[in-house]
């Protein structure tokens, strides 16, 4: 009973992230149809998502020896 709980749950969520990933990517799109954005801003928004799951990264990695 247990693992199948868990599975539910698993199935769950990743549809959930599936389903959150293509409502961003929708919205990019509509936006992008209306504005131009500049590279920079491009640029810029892909340094900050990298800097946040870096963060992340190295925050769940250092708790995992704690």
């Amino acid at each position: 009973m247990v693992p199948l709980a868990l599975f539910s749950f698993n199935v769950g969520v990743e549809l959930g992230q599936l389903i959150y990933i293509a409502v961003v990517l929708v919205a990019i799109h509509l936006v992008q149809r209306v504005y131009e954005l500049p590279r920079q801003a491009v640029v810029a928004s892909a340094y900050v998502i990298g800097t946040i799951a870096a963060f992340w990264s190295i925050d769940r990695f250092d708790s995992m020896f704690m």
